[in-house]
């Protein structure tokens, strides 16, 4: 027995194998709940982009009240937009960081709108007027299986669902 004639007080160092199996293990099941996590689902790049189109809703509803001109939302499956109406005419918001053209990140997209809008050909447009009470609706965005609706209620309040 060689273990009898190590001195007095010295111990073996180093890990036992159980002890570095326990430490992989915990690794191993931390570095799949931070990738899980990393990649977002369906649901979540949709609220991401309904929280988006909340806040930008907002802000071309005062901007039309601002300007005192009406500024439309406009969305088909893939992008969307915002236009001013100046001169009887229909015009994209250009050289504008935040109202401008923007695509959604889950494509395609499928909009639907609670009361319905009037049928029209080619996309969906959201008109905000000069006046600070509007419609409200709810615009719902679907992809895939995931659904998440943006309710207005009319007097510039937008709330993703």
């Amino acid at each position: 027995m060689l273990s009898q004639f190590r001195p007095a007080g010295h111990q073996a160092r180093g890990f036992t194998l159980l002890e570095l199996l326990v430490v992989m293990v915990i690794a191993g099941v931390m570095l799949g709940v931070v990738s899980f996590n990393a990649m977002p689902s369906a649901r979540q790049v949709l609220e991401t982009d309904a929280r988006r189109v909340a806040l930008l809703l907002q802000l071309a509803r005062d901007e039309a009240i601002v300007r005192n001109s009406p500024v439309a939302f406009e969305a088909d499956a893939q992008r969307y937009r915002f236009l001013v109406r100046t001169d009887n005419v229909w015009k994209v918001i250009e050289k504008d960081d935040l109202l401008r053209e923007r695509e959604f990140k889950r494509t395609p997209l499928t909009l639907l709108m609670n009361p319905p809008l009037p049928p029209v050909s080619g996309p969906m447009r959201i008109i905000f007027g000069r006046e600070p009470v509007d419609r409200p609706f709810v615009l719902t965005l679907a992809a895939e299986d995931a659904r998440v609706d943006i309710r207005a209620d009319g007097v510039g309040h937008f709330v993703v669902e």
